[in-house]
């Protein structure tokens, strides 16, 4: 590369997409991005960024493309076919799967895309909005150790933890296992929430003192403020982590690993969406606990 930083073209602009977006552009980096709200190409225009009509417009003179979309079918959608990644992008581009998909689908986009002389790393983060806003988010990665080290500038710009994981497909294996703790953890929580309030206890009190001791946890942090103002505006749907069970329960079975909590909060979760809650961010699983208890939401 005659340039000192690598052009990048960044497809999915959402909730997560956008704020990553704009950090690299503050950073310096040239990003060309894709999406389908117009809207959200007017943001990143808006950033420095520039906006592409497709696909293919997006990532023909790459040197990195970045995919951040909700599931496996939107990957396969962007990544294969003559409107796609592989078939526009130049030999020797890196793809990276910012996505949280299967494990498998990491593996085989892996395999098509060496076909075409394109490299691929499977990136998926966590953190959520407010880590992809404040670029602190924790970034997991499969694929190749000399990619991954091509690569770690621009992740460093992104996240603060940064770990190659093993081979292509670990990052998203490592990602499954991300939600399931975040999940179970988010439904303990909501039933601590439950319980407290019924006993009569200052919920706000009692939310900081636990936080402080081993109780205490990331999600308790971020997600405070929702049980206490009972604000579910997603930062991150119920309807992607419903996704995400389903990718760690079926995972977990292909592999031989029970996951007694981890199914029962799978199907908590299954519930609140089939409720219509699947648009509320994740911490909404109190909802269900409400629902269960007897009080009203």
């Amino acid at each position: 590369m005659t340039h000192a930083l690598p052009k990048i073209a960044w497809i999915g602009l959402g909730i997560m997409g956008s704020p990553m977006s704009e950090n690299l552009l503050k950073a310096g980096y040239d990003v060309t991005g894709h999406t389908l709200e117009q809207d959200k190409l007017d943001r990143l225009t808006a950033a420095g960024g520039t906006a592409a009509a497709s696909v293919a417009e997006a990532v023909a003179d790459a040197d990195v493309i970045i995919t951040m979309v909700p599931a496996s079918p939107q990957v396969e959608a962007v990544a294969y076919g003559p409107g796609g990644i592989l078939e526009n992008a130049r030999a020797g581009a890196l793809l990276i799967d910012m996505s949280s998909i299967t494990p498998q689908t990491s593996v085989d986009l892996a395999a098509a895309a060496r076909d075409k002389g394109i490299r691929v790393l499977d990136a998926p983060v966590s953190g959520g909005e407010a880590g992809a806003i404040e670029a602190v988010l924790s970034i997991m990665v499969g694929g190749d150790q000399a990619d991954f080290d091509e690569a770690r500038p621009l992740f460093e710009t992104l996240g603060r933890t940064v770990v190659r994981c093993g081979p292509h497909g670990s990052g998203q294996t490592v990602k499954a296992a991300n939600q399931l703790i975040v999940a179970v953890n988010i439904q303990a929580c909501a039933e601590a929430v439950v319980f407290l309030e019924k006993s009569g206890v200052d919920l706000a009190a009692a939310l900081d003192v636990l936080a402080g001791g081993l109780a205490g946890s990331t999600v308790l942090t971020r997600k405070k403020d929702n049980f206490l103002r009972r604000d579910f505006r997603p930062g991150f749907r119920i309807d992607l982590h419903h996704k995400d069970m389903g990718i760690v329960t079926d995972a977990a079975r292909t592999v031989g690993a029970a996951l007694p909590v981890g199914a029962v909060v799978a199907q908590l979760v299954a519930s609140l969406r089939a409720q219509g809650d699947g648009g509320l961010d994740h911490s909404a699983l109190l909802r269900t606990v409400e629902r269960l208890s007897g009080a009203g939401v």
